[in-house]
């Protein structure tokens, strides 16, 4: 089985550090890269700068309140893009306000999710997250994040 790769693009280094335990010992073979911030995220994307050699992922898990660029502009760069709004995003975030959540589906989130406070129930939540995306959900084939659109 190919590994599946996973960004996650999350500020808080708590989260984190229980999402990559949590994705380490899944059932499934991941690839988790961490950007802490939208900027970096886009260059991940986008395979530049720093992140030149970067595996394009098949899964991004986005935070809506990171520093430099929010989720939401993540959002709509990826949707304008003809390649990267291919990539499924899950938006994991503390923000329950309707309007987030509204303008996160506006912007083509495949999934909006509401990070718990409960530890055990943060734990169960990204691994549902796994099994629902890897398991049941069919990936589209590895893209190529270089014949994307450069900003």
């Amino acid at each position: 089985m190919q590994p599946i790769e996973v960004l996650l693009v999350e500020d808080n280094p708590g989260d984190v550090r229980l999402a990559v335990e949590v994705l380490k010992d899944g059932k499934f073979l991941n690839h988790l890269s961490v950007m802490e911030d939208g900027i970096s995220a886009l260059q991940y994307l986008r395979q530049r700068g720093k992140c030149r050699d970067s595996m394009c992922p098949d899964l991004v898990l986005l935070d809506l309140n990171l520093p430099g660029r929010v989720g939401r502009e993540v959002l709509a760069k990826r949707k304008a893009d003809p390649i990267l709004r291919r990539i499924p995003v899950v938006i994991l975030t503390t923000s329950d306000a309707e309007a987030d959540i509204l303008k996160s589906y506006d912007l083509y989130a495949n999934c909006y999710i509401v990070k718990p406070i409960d530890l055990a129930q943060f734990i169960k939540v990204v691994r549902g997250i796994e099994d629902f995306r890897v398991s049941i959900v069919k990936l589209p084939s590895r893209l190529n994040a270089n014949a994307a659109n450069q900003e």
